[in-house]
């Protein structure tokens, strides 16, 4: 295996890529959707994972987009939506890779879910320009059915 070392600029951006990403998790985390939003670029391009209920606006660009096509939605079809167990992941191509499990109950059947998820965001002058989500989708599909 090859050894790669980094430069000085290239851990400052690393780290600062990691800390864009981690901030944007803890202001979703306390529902301040402004902060978690600032941290998009103005044109970011969002995919949810594929048969994701929200799936179906693939591509979401922008913000706007995003707050309308996903989160409103996930607001009205969930008592409550908690992201949990997050491990960050720092690649070399400005991209940092999340894990963790969805907490979430459902409005109308009452089933709750503690799906495995993992996001991808790429990063481009310190600004989230896109994301890519990977779900358990069945758990998440069961939940949503009578």
């Amino acid at each position: 295996m090859e050894n790669v070392e980094k430069t000085s600029g290239q851990n400052d951006e690393l780290s600062a890529n990691l800390n864009t990403i981690k901030g944007a998790y803890n202001a979703f985390a306390t529902g301040n959707i402004p902060a978690f939003l600032g941290a998009m670029d103005s044109e970011i391009e969002w995919n949810e994972a594929e048969n994701f209920p929200y799936a179906d606006g693939n591509p979401y660009i922008g913000a706007d987009a995003i707050v309308q096509g996903v989160f409103a939605r996930i607001g009205a079809d969930w008592e409550y939506f908690t992201l949990s167990d997050h491990v960050f992941h720092v690649t070399l191509d400005a991209m940092v890779i999340v894990t963790g499990r969805y907490n979430a109950k459902h409005r109308v059947t009452g089933k709750v879910i503690r799906a495995q998820f993992t996001h991808m965001w790429t990063l481009k002058n310190g600004r989230i320009i896109q994301y890519q989500q990977y779900a358990d989708t069945l758990q998440v599909t069961n939940a949503m059915q009578s």
